[in-house]
């Protein structure tokens, strides 16, 4: 068996890929809702390559994805020792990461598959709402990313935190 720790470049940016490659779908895919797709007198058209590659990942990569994250953040913890756990911004960060996930696959990866599909609109009324739930999934998205960017930060500079 190689010695995991000359590893240990390629086991860090692969799991720091996947990390992001979670979160990529819901962070992207409420800017792809336009206002376009719920207006009357318009066919919207079917999504882009991009954004049905976006809904490819988020429908069925998740679990592989997942997977890998954790090998590879099992990995880096048998390279670097169990004590890499007691370290304040790390455990903030994975705090901040689980509640992320919780967010994003408990409440946001659900209202975006209803957007996407734009089924029941018929009324101006349809119209608004599914406009106000796509502003409100735009609005999760800024929240994600900004969890996405503590956690970088934390995990970069590695402030002592107490």
């Amino acid at each position: 068996m190689p010695d995991l720790s000359s590893l240990f470049p390629l086991i860090l940016a692969t799991h720091i890929t996947l990390a992001i490659a979670l979160f990529v779908p819901s962070l992207l895919l409420p800017f792809t809702l336009r206002n376009r797709l719920v207006t009357p007198g318009y066919d919207a058209p079917e999504p882009g390559r991009f954004v049905r590659g976006l809904l490819w990942i988020q429908a069925h990569g998740t679990l592989a994805i997942g997977i890998g994250l954790a090998l590879t953040g099992i990995a880096m913890i048998a390279v670097l020792g169990p004590r890499m756990l007691e370290q304040p911004w790390l455990l903030i960060s994975l705090g901040t990461y689980a509640v992320t996930a919780v967010v994003v696959f408990a409440i946001q990866r659900p209202a975006l598959r209803g957007l996407v599909r734009r089924d029941g609109i018929e009324t101006d009324t349809d119209r608004e709402a599914w406009r106000d739930r796509a502003r409100r999934q735009r609005y999760i998205a800024y929240g994600v990313t900004t969890a996405v960017g503590l956690i970088a930060f934390l995990m970069s500079t590695k402030p002592v935190l107490w």
